[in-house]
């Protein structure tokens, strides 16, 4: 009970406190919610000041918590008002239409840190001053700007900072009838819509600042006076209006550096007019003095037009708040204007310079032949081990996971070669829309996924083999099918974690224009892309040592010069080598870049992404598939279902008979042998198993 009490005791302390610190204007009539300031109140406030004629007035009303409402012509017809402050009035609900009439050497308006949802009517001002500045900030419940906001206010260029509110959205004519010389809009957190015709009727802005905002695009029109352009920490801002639009821009603040290339770019192959009138202008133009003489002596036609429109706070690289002369506009001198320069921050970096995804020609066509060969190939795999007749044998069942993992990496090359077609010369306006859109996420997804279930699977495929060619007489101890699917299970769950892991932070996918995780600026992500270079290393060794004990295992130390021992190295070889040019050659740069001691350019990284990264996906359809006669045997038979290639078939069949019972004739005879016939009967076992397996053609 004491502690209510107590609490009860502090809080009326505060409110009574709060009440005594609100001071009534000296030209207002103050109640208990509401406030009147006018002529009558305004006069009376002169006489107790001595009674001094031409008095300039300020009114100020802050830290009031019982003021509610200000009414219509609460501030009317006070001529010698400049200075109107509004703020720390938190139950300030409504300031009316009408509030403030007409107030003709008004030159600062303020109202902040209030309660008010409607925004206020300030359109019957009617201030004569050049330099007017009008502030609307910190009111977290005004959501939105309505159509003829500001339309009354002055004449003459204005000032608005309209920042840190909760506006949602801007009307279509919200600046009608208005000359702006500045717009800030920045830290309205949750402002997402921007309407196209905001600016319709308005003369400006010159400055627009529109940091920290929820916006998504920029009006297509309206914006053709702006000469400087804030647009820091707008993440939604992912693509800028037609650049025609922003014709007057000469300095850009903005959050991605693709959008300044996009401008540096237009900036430089713009075309500027040129004064028809002016026949004789290239001769001009060389000798200065004629050139004064040709204007300022010049004939009757030439005229002196003020440049407008005109912002006399706009000053591009001097930071002052002064007001500027007026510029004066020879026509005839259009012909020698010189291209202006654009000043855009921020400025490429090394991940994403200012190219296209492919970044050389070569490459572009390159990307094409090889998603297609890609995806041809392992789709032809697919497509008669699918349709095959023959029973699932753990290769085959192999197979089909390397052929699929290798169309997940032919796929994600033909996503990356659509959108650098589609944006071919003008990818920087749609870089970061493609970079952090989900095509670029699921595209990287792909080429990770697949790139990792592919040296999976082959790491699989090989220890297979290892492991049924060394066990050649134990029928018992051969890999069975429901094992295989096991271990692909891991696998698969494997390779998933590795390609979510960027979509849940870990590292990620927008970094650059080919949608891999290059992203190592934190321990994690550093430690995610060093893990998965050791497992491609890793992997490669295990291929590389499989295959020399396979070929240590079938080779006969009895006849060293058999031919089969010599295209079966001869095969294991070109395996081996095609894993070492697409491993060695990423895997090295990769690491040394995963160190932060990068080695490569991201646009030199692209002929190793294009051209090596895809070796495997390209190679291991016809490596361990389609060159092989198990492969051709059941593609013949697929053929022959469709009323085609009937002997051919038929041949493969005939011979696949002969080589079984010929197999089993030469291991009966010997079984009962000495160990060395033993040993050499398991030969032809080995070599058949080899043959299936697409070791030998």
């Amino acid at each position: 009970m004491w502690t209510s009490l107590s609490v009860f005791l502090l809080l009326s302390v505060l409110f009574f406190c709060g009440c005594a610190t609100f001071v009534c204007p000296r030209i207002c009539r103050c109640f208990s919610d509401t406030i009147r300031c006018n002529n009558v109140t305004e006069r009376s406030a002169v006489m107790m000041v001595n009674h001094r004629s031409g008095l300039t007035t300020v009114g100020e009303i802050s830290e009031s918590v019982t003021l509610k409402t200000i009414e219509t012509l609460a501030f009317n017809n006070l001529l010698n008002l400049s200075e109107i402050s509004i703020g720390k009035t938190r139950n300030l609900m409504h300031i009316d239409r009408g509030t403030f009439n007409n107030l003709p050497k008004l030159r600062y308006l303020s109202i902040s840190n209030t309660g008010i949802t409607v925004f206020p009517g300030i359109t019957s001002i009617n201030s004569l001053e050049s330099e007017f500045i009008l502030e609307i900030y910190d009111n977290l419940y005004l959501q939105e700007i309505p159509p003829n906001a500001f339309a009354g206010v002055t004449k003459e260029y204005v000032k608005m900072n309209l920042y840190n509110n909760d506006i949602r959205e801007i009307h279509e004519h919200a600046f009608n009838g208005t000359k702006i010389n500045k717009l800030v809009l920045k830290n309205n957190r949750n402002l997402r819509v921007l309407h196209m015709d905001a600016f319709k009727g308005a003369t400006g802005p010159g400055v627009l600042d529109v940091s920290a905002t929820a916006l998504t695009k920029l009006p297509s029109q309206g914006l053709e006076s702006v000469l400087e352009l804030f647009a820091q920490s707008a993440y939604a801002l992912k693509s800028l209006p037609p650049l025609q639009g922003l014709w007057s821009l000469r300095k850009a603040h903005l959050t991605y550096n693709s959008h300044c290339c996009a401008l540096l770019s237009w900036n430089t192959n713009r075309d500027f007019p040129i004064n028809p009138a002016w026949n004789n202008g290239s001769m001009s133009c060389g000798d200065p003095p004629a050139r004064a003489q040709q204007v300022i002596g010049g004939s009757a036609d030439t005229t002196l037009l003020v440049n407008m429109p005109f912002f006399p706070e706009v000053d591009l690289f001097v930071e002052d708040d002064g007001f500027g002369d007026l510029n004066f506009h020879y026509p005839e001198l259009d012909f020698c204007q010189t291209q202006p320069t654009l000043v855009c921050t921020p400025e490429e970096d090394a991940f994403n310079p200012c190219e296209d995804i492919a970044g050389f020609s070569f490459l572009r066509v390159a990307i094409w032949f090889i998603n297609i060969l890609a995806i041809t190939g392992n789709l032809t795999v697919l497509l008669v081990f699918f349709t095959s007749r023959n029973k699932l044998t753990v290769p085959r069942f192999l197979m089909c996971h390397l052929a699929f993992a290798d169309l997940c990496i032919g796929v994600y090359l033909l996503s990356i070669a659509t959108v650098d077609l589609r944006t071919r010369g003008h990818y920087s306006q749609h870089a970061i829309e493609w970079q952090t859109g989900p095509g670029c996420s699921a595209a990287g997804f792909l080429s990770v996924f697949g790139g990792e279930l592919s040296v999976y699977t082959l790491s699989t495929i090989t220890l297979e083999r290892w492991h049924t060619i060394t066990n050649a007489l134990q029928v018992e101890r051969r890999l069975a099918l429901t094992h295989a699917a096991a271990i692909m299970a891991a696998g698969w769950l494997i390779c998933l974690g590795m390609g979510m892991l960027p979509l849940v932070g870990v590292s990620s996918y927008t970094k650059v224009s080919m949608c891999l995780p290059m992203d190592i600026e934190t321990p994690l992500a550093q430690a995610f892309i060093i893990i998965i270079l050791l497992f491609n290393v890793g992997a490669f060794i295990v291929v590389c040592v499989c295959y020399v004990l396979i070929y240590l295992a079938v080779k006969n130390p009895e006849f060293p010069r058999r031919s089969a021992d010599t295209r079966i190295a001869k095969r294991m070889a070109v395996l081996i080598f095609t894993d070492f040019l697409c491993m060695a050659p990423i895997s090295f740069f990769a690491i040394s870049a995963a160190f932060k001691v990068p080695l490569i350019t991201v646009t030199n990284s692209k002929i190793l992404l294009v051209l090596f990264f895809p070796i495997n996906s390209c190679a291991n359809p016809f490596l361990y598939a389609i060159f092989t006669k198990a492969f051709r045997k059941d593609a013949y038979q697929l053929m022959s279902a469709m009323g085609c290639c009937k002997s051919k078939a038929s041949v493969y069949r005939m011979k696949a008979c002969c080589s079984e019972n010929a197999m089993k004739s030469n291991f009966g005879s010997n079984k009962k042998g000495s160990p060395t016939g033993a040993r050499l009967a398991a030969l032809p076992h080995q070599n058949h198993q080899l043959k299936e397996e697409g070791e030998l053609t």
